[in-house]
């Protein structure tokens, strides 16, 4: 996967308020950035798991822990996403 950089700017010492060190509170914007996005029905599961830096199945399951909907895209997007993720569970067994 090809990726860019963004920067951000944020004050001095934030993470520190926030309790997590600079790699933390970087991973936790992207996640949160993810699951708006997703949630706003800007971006698929798929998209936003990218954005987080996690897989699709994660994404999933972490996306309940914060109340974020599954249930903001069209059915028929939701079931071909449905598909993928039998696909997806049905190699990670067999491995």
């Amino acid at each position: 996967m090809e990726t860019e950089e963004l920067k951000m700017r944020y004050p001095t010492g934030f993470e520190l308020a926030v309790h997590m060190t600079k790699d933390e509170l970087e991973q936790h914007i992207r996640l949160m950035a993810a699951l708006k996005m997703f949630e706003l029905g800007k971006v698929s599961s798929g998209k936003a798991a990218e954005l987080a830096g996690m897989s699709r199945i994660e994404f999933l399951e972490t996306y309940g822990r914060y109340r974020v909907s599954v249930f903001n895209y069209p059915p028929e997007e939701a079931e071909a996403e449905l598909r993928r993720d039998l696909e997806e569970a049905r190699k990670q067994v067999q491995r």
